[in-house]
């Protein structure tokens, strides 16, 4: 006998172990079943599970247990990210908390042999995480992107790549991170409004004394380098002025005036100094004008004066050469504050404004991110962006919403070349050897490289490894193919590849999803996969992001801890609707876990009414209206779930599971087959019980993918099956039924009535100890059928209405509230224990305050400068209210009008 009350902690982890232990999540290259693969996006392997993975997993899992459970040969590719940076500073904080030498003092071989240590003890967390959300990934083949076969993939790639032609060495600005001292990607870099100043600063015009061009710039400390100044073409101001030459202040240098529409007139000056080497827009400016490069700041952003130094020019009033000598090594800071202090002895600062711009700063290090001209290894993305905008325009990729794509095209379309080198020692060693000479020979292995250089010299040269190494992303843009054995020609690869879903979030399109596209495409032949389901961030109730610093965070762990896995699981399901961001509340899921207890309190009802799995049952046999209904509306929500899981609306499947599960069967079906069940014995009671099984496995089937605890648990329970073997079990499908019409017609004609009593009393707050009596208007070309339906289902509704009568309707004026049901029409009385006329006026203030809430909404959301103005959460909030009110005024006006007429 099922316990009176479900307790998810205590099953949880046995089914999880169970599953696991018997291989249930495996893949079968050598069955003949049609494969389904999904690619887990893999997790860092520093992380530790937060919401956004638990949604993430969710929606994966229900696709792979529902295409499982179709028969499907279903691969979920586990694996983490060996996440460069992350990593690195996770290991170098344990050194310091060790007491131990820092990286550079231990030496990099012993370094990495340290995060490998790390690795085996603590690297698992996410995975055993994901396991407590019930993620049915294939275990056994878990990958690691620095584990050795992806190391192999990743070498044949950058030395193919490179032969190619599409991978090449340049001197380009980068993303420098001056705490972590390596290049960074665009997805660590995070913009930070920051409260600084705009300074005007005077540049003595060349040949004319007192006269200047001032310059606006938020970041005096790199002037030093400046190589040009930069007006727009039509700005009437300077237009005298280009082709002319300024003294650059401080160093004396002189630098041209030229015309670009870079300049914006409508900003600071409407003059902007150019510094080609430490401002990307600048870098571009630079290119187009030919200007010189210099780098005035090192890599810890310290001034660095070396490659200016040969210009220096002594310009009475204008220069200050030993000043500027005094700047070097100071932090970039520190040196703003001393030229800004000396310009404004030299009287060549025109004003300051207070500014708050964006500042991007390093994800991880929190510092200022440094623009940064440097040699570093890029990939022609460009060239190999083509196929893979191709692959969407041509639908060999598929995004849903299919909005997306348009991000996916406005990125790869305007992409620019890949810097994928990083100056760290953890992570794929690029494959490169430099000659004494700097000649680079790039190889599969250093004897190899050796073999290159000793054809080139005609002798053996001493070789030096390249010693940085690749970006994250590199090795994880392989990872649709390199972790099912590429370069090898294995099974997996020959089944599994191209994979037919990849769920992520729309955060990571440019970064991983158009890079795997990317290499997919060149190195297998065709794109990694066929659709790409974008969902929304997870975020507050109220729809705000969720950050530390608001205190709004929500632990997965913690909320499956309180409610289960099953109930976290539901609700995240239930909100992803396509295209839009997910607010979750605690109610939400409270509301879930009341789900997963009418769930099991139906079971056990079912079990303790002697309903129990019976293999002999025949759907099409069935003759009870009842019995047709509940298998119609079963079939129903099978075809609904399958439509909306083909069509990756989670939201969608969610509802049609919740309402056929908790309204249909629970609250109607069962209810309808009381009297049944706990009358005598006979055909129809057999029927009824027989109808009963088989839409609860049905239930439990349907619900599986998405509730698998709850659902495992009660198929073995009630006898449906062994412990554990529910997810292998086959996916409900549409069976015969007879005479679906009638019964559907006659079965929602007695729902229909039972719940507009129902809202009767609910609207005008009348309790169930208060009797009824339901009178039928009864035309005589219907009244045959309104006698047969009320005598046959009297019983129902004397007890779900809380009727004392059903009778035929008397001649005269009513003084209860009508309704009507599929055209027929009724007046519900309560005699003299309630007045419903007396209700009127109560009924009517309360419409008014709801309009008027209404009226406050509307309002505002009408209002333009409200609109561009308040935080998109607080927008959302009043159109949620509005349409709250709406619909309450809508209920308020029916409640009247069932009075009034």
């Amino acid at each position: 006998m099922l316990d009176k009350s479900f307790d998810p902690a205590a099953i949880e982890q046995r089914l999880y172990e169970g599953w696991e232990g018997a291989g249930a999540f495996s893949a079968n290259p050598a069955s003949p079943a049609k494969p389904f693969t999904i690619m887990i996006p893999p997790p860092n392997v520093t992380g530790s599970l937060h919401i956004g993975h638990a949604l993430d997993n969710t929606l994966q899992d229900i696709l792979i247990r529902w295409r499982r459970m179709q028969g499907r040969d279903a691969l979920w590719q586990p694996g983490t990210d060996h996440a460069g940076i992350a990593t690195q500073m996770v290991v170098e904080r344990l050194l310091v908390q060790e007491g131990n030498a820092d990286r550079r003092s231990l030496g990099r071989e012993n370094f990495v042999k340290r995060i490998w240590e790390w690795k085996a003890e603590s690297g698992g967390t996410i995975t055993r995480q994901l396991r407590r959300l019930g993620a049915s990934l294939d275990w056994p083949r878990e990958r690691f992107t620095m584990d050795e076969g992806l190391s192999v993939a990743v070498r044949e790639v950058f030395v193919r790549l490179y032969r190619d032609g599409l991978l090449y060495r340049d001197k380009r600005l980068v993303n420098w991170d001056p705490k972590f001292l390596t290049a960074i990607s665009d997805l660590e870099v995070e913009s930070k409004e920051v409260k600084g100043h705009l300074w005007h600063l005077r540049y003595p015009i060349e040949g004319e004394p007192g006269r200047f061009l001032v310059v606006a710039t938020t970041r005096p400390e790199t002037m030093l380098g400046d190589t040009a100044v930069a007006v727009h073409p039509e700005d009437e101001r300077f237009r005298s002025l280009v082709g002319k030459r300024v003294i650059l202040p401080l160093v004396g240098r002189s630098i041209p005036v030229v015309a670009d529409e870079y300049s914006d007139p409508e900003k600071g000056s409407g003059a902007v100094k150019i510094t080609p080497a430490h401002d990307f827009n600048d870098f571009e400016l630079g290119k187009r004008h030919d200007l010189p490069m210099p780098s005035v700041l090192d890599a810890e952003g310290r001034v660095f004066l070396d490659e200016i130094a040969g210009a220096f020019a002594a310009v009475d009033g204008v220069s200050d050469l030993d000043f500027v000598r005094g700047l070097a090594g100071q932090d970039r800071f520190a040196a703003r504050k001393s030229i800004v202090a000396r310009l404004e002895e030299m009287e060549l600062v025109e004003a300051i404004e207070p500014h708050t711009h964006a500042v991007p700063h390093g994800d991880r290090s929190g510092v200022p991110i440094e623009p940064r001209l440097t040699m570093q290894w890029y990939v022609d993305a460009k060239t190999l962006a083509a196929p893979a905008i191709k692959a969407v325009e041509t639908g060999q990729t598929v995004f849903t919403p299919k909005q997306w794509e348009n991000t996916f095209f406005a990125w790869m379309r305007d992409i620019q070349p890949w810097c994928v080198s990083r100056q760290l020692w953890w992570g794929h060693q690029i494959p490169a050897w430099y000659a004494p000479d700097g000649e680079v020979f790039v190889a599969f292995t250093e004897a190899e490289a050796a073999d290159l250089a000793r054809v080139k010299f005609g002798r053996d040269v001493e070789l030096v490894r390249d010693e940085d190494v690749l970006d994250t992303w590199f090795s994880s843009a392989l990872w649709p193919f390199s972790t099912i054995g590429w370069p090898e020609k294995t099974p997996e690869l020959a089944k599994y590849y191209p994979g037919d879903v990849l769920v992520t979030g729309f955060d990571i399109i440019f970064f991983w999803v158009a890079r795997m596209m990317m290499m997919g495409i060149h190195f297998m032949g065709e794109t990694p996969f066929k659709t790409v389901c974008i969902h929304g961030l997870v975020r507050d109730e109220k729809g705000q992001k969720m950050s530390k610093s608001r205190g709004n965070v929500m632990d997965p762990l913690e909320l499956v801890d309180a409610y289960g896995a099953d109930a976290v699981r539901f609700t995240l399901c239930a909100l992803a609707g396509p295209g839009r961001d997910i607010k979750l509340a605690k109610q939400r899921i409270e509301g879930y876990r009341a789900f997963a207890t009418k769930i099991w309190n139906a079971s056990r009802f079912c079990e303790m009414n002697g309903i129990a799995p019976r293999s002999d049952f025949d759907a099409s046999a069935v003759t009870l209206p009842l019995s047709r209904w509940i298998l119609d509306a079963a079939n129903s929500a099978v075809a609904e779930a399958n439509a909306s899981l083909e069509a990756f609306r989670f939201d969608d499947y969610a509802g049609a599971c919740y309402r056929f599960t908790w309204n249909t069967f629970c609250d109607w079906f069962l209810e309808f087959a009381k009297p049944v069940l706990l009358g005598p014995d006979g055909a129809e009671k057999e029927e009824v019980k027989g109808v009963a099984q088989h839409v609860l496995g049905t239930v439990l089937r349907l619900l599986h993918p998405v509730m698998p605890f709850l659902t495992e648990e009660l198929w073995h329970r009630l006898g449906y099956g062994a412990e554990g073997s529910l997810i292998r079990e086959a996916w409900p499908e549409a069976v015969s039924v007879e005479g679906v019409v009638e019964a559907r017609a006659e079965l929602d004609w007695v729902v229909g009535v039972v719940s507009e009593i129902r809202s009767i009393r609910s609207d005008f707050d009348i309790g169930y100890k208060i009797k009824g009596r339901l009178a039928a208007h009864m035309p005589p070309a219907e009244e045959a059928r309104l006698r047969d339906r009320l005598t046959r289902h009297n019983d129902i509704l004397q007890r779900l209405g809380g009727l004392s009568a059903v009778e035929p309707a008397s001649t005269g004026t009513s003084s209860g509230a009508e309704f009507a049901v599929s055209g027929d029409r009724f007046d519900l009385q309560f005699g003299d224990d309630f007045d419903f006329a007396s209700a009127a006026p109560r009924l009517e203030k309360e419409f008014k305050r709801v309009a008027g809430e209404a009226q406050k909404a509307e309002a505002k959301l009408s209002s333009e400068v409200f609109i561009s103005r308040a935080p998109e959460e607080i927008v959302q909030e009043n159109r949620d209210r509005l349409a709250a009110a709406q619909t309450e005024m809508a209920r308020l006006q029916a409640a009247i009008a069932r009075i009034t007429g």
